[in-house]
């Protein structure tokens, strides 16, 4: 006999559960904005809008399948409590309204799960187990807990009603944007683009869904090609870094989505500091994706009204830092300058003194006098500089060489 799970999996019975969901969320999950982006269009050549799930209360689309998920459970399911291994999104996105049904909520994380999707998930009232050094060893640990405490299961993407509350999000780009020609969706296990693509080739049969996936991790891509999965160690976009489609999943994107890219690390960054630059939003990398894609891609996707879905906003403070820095330094709004002095008082001080006639600023500044060929009376001193571009720098270095001092950029 198929389980009740199996039953509910064909594309009739999803797209049932979409349609009730999409009633179902109302009032409870945010319609989130789906808005164009004027600097986007300009520099892409397509009519971009965002639909920004990054807004929704624990800043994911993944509040809708859990919470529909949770809805759809036996009230004695609801009694004896729901489990999940999540290292993020999904975890809190559970909890939050795990808390709000009453009902309780074992969370199981591996060790690398960054702090703040911890904290977050921990004040939604769920109970957290941190196991496992990676997502496998978690798992193991959860069905052992599955077993002991007669918890239900709730799985981040290989659901039909986890699928179903994410395909709410076609029927509001729907409403906001009818004739919408293409969307690009990230792809981790395939929950989020499974329930979209199913719900927006039955709005409209014509419309063109595209999956994208990190380029360490192309599982999905790998298994519809009946490929072995083969997948890097880490990626920026942590969200999708999913080892294992889902069973259910990967038959709807098989046959509902059109193509799925890849996008290497440096786009992905580039994409999350560009949203975050010129429209204001903080996303994770997963939530960047679809960025990167549209911009890998440009002339794919020119002329054509195209959706991004930003799908969440979870992203550690130090790695968002690290971005900003590291995008600073690629635009030389950052640099290193590196100043050969005579080792005697007040020679430091006219450099600095000259930098300050260019209206630069010195972020910090490091002597070196061993570890180096420079004769005994000299020294070498790098100054990290926070500048207004290339132009700006040729001004510092050519103030500097006139008044006969010997330096260079970092690298040159």
């Amino acid at each position: 006999m198929p389980s009740d799970l199996e039953r509910k999996s064909s594309t009739k019975e999803i797209l049932s559960l979409i349609k009730s969901a999409n009633t179902s969320l109302k009032g409870v999950i945010k319609e989130s904005p789906f808005l164009p982006s004027i600097h986007l269009s300009e520099r892409t050549g397509s009519d971009v809008y965002l639909k920004f799930e990054n807004r929704q209360h624990t800043a994911s689309f993944k509040e809708r399948g859990a919470y529909f998920k949770l809805k759809s459970l036996s009230p004695t399911q609801k009694v004896k409590g729901v489990i999940a291994m999540s290292a993020g999104n999904h975890a809190q996105a559970l909890a939050y309204h795990a808390e709000k049904l009453d009902i309780p909520c074992t969370i199981v994380m591996p060790k690398f799960t960054p702090d703040v999707k911890v904290r977050h998930t921990k004040k939604y009232g769920a109970e957290v187990l941190i196991r496992g050094e990676s997502l496998e060893e978690a798992g193991d640990f959860t069905k052992e807990l599955i077993k002991s405490r007669n918890l239900t299961l709730i799985h981040p993407y290989d659901d039909p009603y986890i699928i179903a509350g994410q395909g709410t999000i076609a029927y509001e780009i729907k409403k906001a944007v009818p004739d919408i020609e293409v969307l690009i969706v990230p792809v981790g296990g395939g929950g989020l683009i499974s329930g979209i693509a199913i719900a927006a080739k039955h709005l409209n049969p014509k419309i063109t869904v595209i999956g994208v996936e990190a380029e360490r991790y192309p599982s999905m891509q790998q298994a519809i090609a009946g490929k072995p999965i083969l997948c890097g160690r880490t990626t920026l976009a942590d969200g999708i870094g999913v080892k294992m489609p889902g069973k259910i999943t990967t038959p709807i994107i098989k046959k509902f989505v059109d193509d799925i890219v890849l996008v290497n690390e440096l786009a992905i960054e580039e994409a999350l500091l560009l949203l975050l630059q010129k429209e204001k939003t903080v996303v994770e990398g997963a939530g960047a994706v679809a960025l990167a894609a549209l911009l890998s891609q440009p002339k794919r996707f020119q002329g054509k009204k195209v959706g991004l879905i930003l799908s969440g906003g979870n992203i550690d403070m130090p790695v968002l830092s690290l971005i900003i820095q590291r995008g600073m330094e690629r635009a030389q709004r950052l640099v290193r300058l590196v100043v050969t002095l005579r080792d005697i008082p007040g020679a430091l001080g006219t450099v600095c003194q000259n930098i300050e006639q260019t209206y630069a600023n010195i972020i910090n500044i490091t002597h070196r006098r061993v570890f180096t060929k420079l004769p005994l009376e000299a020294v070498e001193v790098t100054i990290m500089l926070q500048t207004r571009g290339s132009e700006h720098i040729e001004e510092i270095l050519s103030n500097l060489k006139a008044s006969g001092i010997q330096c260079r950029l970092m690298g040159d």
